[in-house]
């Protein structure tokens, strides 16, 4: 979708209403305008390629590092569109890309609007869990860390921050065991709404670069995370599972990059990586027990034989 629209439509509406923070359904939106390879259009036929701007929605738009939601429209007229990205436009509007897949959309049609409610869990535990990493950096690693950037996707997150060197093996197991031990403390997830000045007073973490209105979003985990987000969240931390830190490395100087996975993919995680070791293990003649010390007698003997 552009990044922008025609000044006269952007003058004539009023922004989106986000309607999604308490689910991922909304029954009757009014289709407020259509386009067309960028340019307003009164209608979208059957295979047609567009952007749907409704009244309100359900569908998250791409921001904050958290991708924008996908779905479908049914409208009461019958047209049934496809929802492959969710972005802002013009700043204020959601705009729902994608291609009508049967039927006719029509500017004023009224639809019934569902994003796909599975991906849009699987993306929540993974923004939660990166407020919950940031903690962790900061308490492990020093006050001097911050983001620098993040995704947010249904499979993983990926999370930039600043500081100077690789960590090490202790550092990352001390992260990912404070995420876990938050996990398992389960603490709700409160959603406070106030001016920004009172956010910060109220200890709230502002992202460097962000813009932030005088109104803002802040979230908040037991007392170990108070960050500024618009994003969707998990109800209480205890939903994210399992969080599972699968890299960590260098993206620019002075600043690394950690990506991990919770939930469902965490578990995935784990299963692959015993699947690996049953697989070595069986390799060497042992159980997973043994696998080490059978690799270390191996390689001894190799090197007794080259000599």
């Amino acid at each position: 979708g552009g990044s922008g629209l025609p000044a006269e439509l952007v003058a004539r509406l009023k922004p989106t209403a986000f309607c999604g923070y308490d689910g991922t359904q909304a029954r009757d939106c009014e289709i407020v305008a259509l386009l067309r390879e960028g340019v307003p259009v009164e209608s979208l036929a059957t295979g047609e390629e567009g952007v749907v701007l409704l009244d309100r929605t359900p569908f998250y738009a791409e921001s904050g590092g958290q991708v924008g939601d996908t779905g479908r429209f049914q409208a009461e007229a019958g047209g049934v569109f496809q929802v492959s990205d969710t972005t802002k436009v013009s700043g204020v509007f959601h705009g729902h890309a994608g291609r009508v897949h049967s039927g006719v959309l029509r500017v004023g049609d009224r639809v019934d609007a569902q994003a796909d409610a599975e991906r849009r869990r699987a993306t929540v535990l993974n923004h939660s869990a990166t407020h919950l990493l940031h903690a962790a950096l900061r308490q492990v690693l020093g006050e001097h860390v911050q983001q620098k950037g993040s995704l947010v996707a249904p499979d993983r997150l990926r999370f930039d921050f600043s500081h100077f060197q690789a960590l090490t093996r202790q550092e990352l197991a001390r992260i990912e065991a404070l995420v876990n031990a938050e996990i398992r403390r389960n603490a709700e997830a409160e959603v406070h709404h106030m001016g920004m000045q009172e956010a910060l007073d109220f200890g709230a973490l502002a992202l460097f670069g962000e813009k932030y209105g005088e109104n803002v979003r802040v979230l908040r985990m037991g007392t170990f995370s108070t960050e500024l987000c618009g994003g969707t969240h998990v109800s209480r931390t205890g939903d994210i599972g399992l969080f599972k830190i699968i890299s960590e490395g260098g993206v620019a100087a002075g600043v690394r990059r950690i990506e991990a996975v919770t939930g469902e993919g965490a578990m995935d995680v784990v299963a692959q990586t015993e699947e690996r070791l049953d697989e070595a293990a069986a390799l060497v003649g042992g159980g997973r027990g043994e696998l080490a010390e059978r690799i270390r007698q191996m390689l001894e003997r190799h090197k007794r034989l080259e000599r």
